[in-house]
């Protein structure tokens, strides 16, 4: 099957993807999506996501995983500081990188980006790590989702765990991002002729409305600008600093 026949289908078993150690990799990370042939109609274009080049769609996905990382951020200054945590605020960020993140983008790595790196011998053991930490990373989320309840943020315990659990979360993804943004996905774009490129960030699109029925990223985007809103960090300005100190005097 080539890629092209290639659809995502949420909340099955996870696939075996060939091209060596993958393999092993992605079954380890007990994806929640699975690769299988589409049968589904031809999409209306009225409702198609942007096409843009693979791997700049990968990376304005990462602009959505930064900004929830910074919504994790938030959240564990203030379970350490004492202050209340809405968990809904936590349960809705989380539920992004379970979909999103995790459901879809991760997906779209492993399926189209990380199989055609192993198949040149390019970065296999960055390859191999950055399928561990997928793997890890869904394990952290699913307890996150667990745990993001009244109850759960009650206690000292729990949420000193919470805290914990976005703190490992962020601390791994945001060295994992920038890695896939600055070493990965340049490598890959090398390796696949620009035609291809094309054809794929094409599939990609095909794949965002076969699996959300539109464009997601726009919706997801909205939703992490929710949240952010409710933590108070929405606003771009009050991330300026002040420099005054760092200005020799006149």
């Amino acid at each position: 099957m080539t890629a092209g026949q290639r659809a995502f289908r949420p909340g099955r078993r996870a696939v075996l993807l060939s091209a060596g150690g993958l393999a092993a990799g992605a079954a380890a990370a007990s994806v929640g999506w699975a690769l299988s042939e589409s049968s589904e109609a031809s999409p209306d274009p009225a409702v198609m996501p942007v096409v843009i080049s693979p791997d700049d769609d990968l990376m304005r996905e990462h602009g959505v995983l930064k900004r929830v990382l910074l919504c994790y951020r938030e959240m564990t200054a203030r379970i350490q500081a004492g202050r209340p945590l809405d968990a809904q605020d936590l349960h809705d960020a989380a539920l992004i990188i379970h979909d999103y993140i995790e459901g879809f983008h991760e997906g779209l790595e492993e399926g189209y980006v990380f199989p055609r790196l192993v198949k040149a011998g390019q970065l296999t053991g960055t390859v191999t790590t950055l399928l561990l930490q997928h793997a890890r990373g869904r394990v952290i989320t699913q307890f996150l989702l667990g745990q993001a309840t009244p109850k759960g943020m009650a206690s000292p315990g729990p949420r000193a765990r919470i805290a914990a659990a976005m703190q490992a979360f962020d601390r791994m993804y945001e060295p994992h991002e920038a890695r896939e943004d600055t070493v990965v996905f340049p490598a890959f774009r090398q390796i696949v002729p620009p035609d291809e490129l094309a054809d794929l960030g094409q599939q990609f699109a095909d794949l965002e409305h076969q699996q959300f029925g539109t464009d997601e990223f726009a919706a997801m985007v909205a939703r992490v600008a929710s949240i952010e809103q409710k933590l108070g960090i929405y606003d771009l300005a009050q991330f300026t600093p002040q420099v005054s100190q760092y200005t020799p005097p006149a």
